[in-house]
């Protein structure tokens, strides 16, 4: 295969996103936030694999017909803003003013965030929150916390959207990312079997999600108090 066919390849794999985000919104629609999940946590799992190929086979300059970071931006918003945010809000977890209060919040904050073209920093991590509810709500449904909880979770990751706040990219901040990506693919096998298991408050993927969210959302704020030290020259 010559190499702008792989190019275009990788285009035709990210549009797979939309696909995958049809299938998560009728499941939602449904009410079946299991499969929901699972839809979203297999468009999380094409995310994440999209961008290093599209990478390796520079598809800017072999396919450049398509523009991929466009692309990859309305499947974003799609799959880790707006039907996340209609399963909080049809779930029940938040009730009331509190419901249309945090889906007004996730879906206005994060198409400004989405647009910002500072988004990025030199490192390639995030500057705020960058916006991925699909990972906060999914771990609301497998805690069920309290509604003042939730509705705390979903201000504070607002405003982290417009704060100077680092959040680690899981792939391409290079920084500690011997411990990043292992804690991300552990996360990503966490949220399936949670979703596979209706949420099982015993199951023990319920900690791993847990343990494995914690690391992902402070991992870049810490990263920003203990300065990466200069390597020695031998």
């Amino acid at each position: 295969m010559i190499l702008r066919h792989k190019a275009l390849s990788v285009h035709l794999l990210t549009a797979t996103g939309a696909v995958l985000s049809m299938l998560a919104m009728l499941a939602a629609v449904d009410g079946d936030w299991e499969m929901m999940f699972l839809w979203l946590v297999v468009a999380f799992v094409v995310d994440g694999i999209d961008g290093p190929l599209a990478r390796r086979y520079s598809v800017k300059d072999n396919s450049p017909r398509y523009d991929g970071v466009i692309m990859d931006l309305i499947i974003d918003y799609l799959t880790y803003v707006f039907i996340p945010a209609f399963a909080l809000f049809k779930s029940g977890l938040l009730s009331g003013w509190t419901g249309w209060f945090a889906i007004f919040v996730i879906v206005y904050g994060s198409v400004l965030y989405f647009a910002d073209t500072g988004m990025k920093t030199k490192d390639n991590s995030f500057s705020g929150f960058p916006g991925c509810w699909n990972m906060v709500v999914l771990v609301l449904f497998a805690t069920r916390p309290h509604w003042t909880v939730i509705l705390f979770i979903v201000v504070i990751l607002t405003i982290a959207m417009f704060r100077n706040i680092k959040f680690v990219h899981p792939v391409r901040t290079k920084r500690w990312r011997a411990i990043t990506l292992p804690m991300t693919i552990a996360w990503v096998i966490f949220a399936g079997w949670a979703a596979w298991v209706d949420f099982h408050p015993a199951s023990w993927a319920i900690w791993g999600l847990v343990i494995s969210s914690i690391w992902l959302t402070v991992a870049g704020a810490v990263q920003q108090m203990v300065p990466e030290q200069p390597r020695r020259r031998a």
